[in-house]
C-alpha cells in the first residue's frame, strides 16, 4: 500500500514538473511572411477595410488590427477560441486556428501599419 502511494506521488510530481517546464517555454515565434501569404485572407475581408462596419450579429465598427501588440492579438484570438469573447464570426475563425497560426498572424499584424 505504501509503495503504491509512493509511486502515485512520484508520478504526480513528475507530471507537475513536466508541466512547469513546458509552461516556461517561450511561445512559438510567428512567421509574418507565412501569415501574409497563407493566413490573412480570413482577416482582410473585415479588418482590412478602413472604417468598415458590419451588421452581424449587430451593427458595429470593425476594429483595426494592424499595428496592435502581438501579445494582445494572440490573447484576443485565444479568448475567442475558448469562448471568453463571444462574437460569433470571430469564434468560428479562431476555432480553426492553431497556436502557431495565431503567432503567425500576430507577427504579421503586430507591426506598424504600412
Amino acid at each position: 500500500m505504501a509503495l503504491r502511494f509512493l509511486c502515485a506521488a512520484l508520478g504526480a510530481a513528475l507530471i507537475l514538473g513536466a508541466q512547469l517546464v513546458l509552461a516556461q517555454q517561450p511561445a512559438a515565434a510567428g512567421d509574418a511572411e507565412l501569415a501574409h501569404r497563407h493566413k490573412t485572407a480570413m482577416c482582410i475581408g473585415c479588418h482590412g477595410i478602413p472604417g468598415y462596419r458590419t451588421a452581424f450579429p449587430e451593427v458595429y465598427h470593425v476594429p483595426k488590427i494592424a499595428g496592435q501588440q502581438p501579445a494582445y492579438l494572440i490573447g484576443a484570438l485565444k479568448a475567442y477560441k475558448s469562448g471568453d469573447r463571444s462574437h460569433p464570426s470571430m469564434r468560428g475563425i479562431a476555432a480553426s486556428l492553431s497556436d502557431q497560426d495565431m503567432a503567425d498572424l500576430a507577427a504579421y499584424y503586430g507591426v506598424p501599419a504600412k
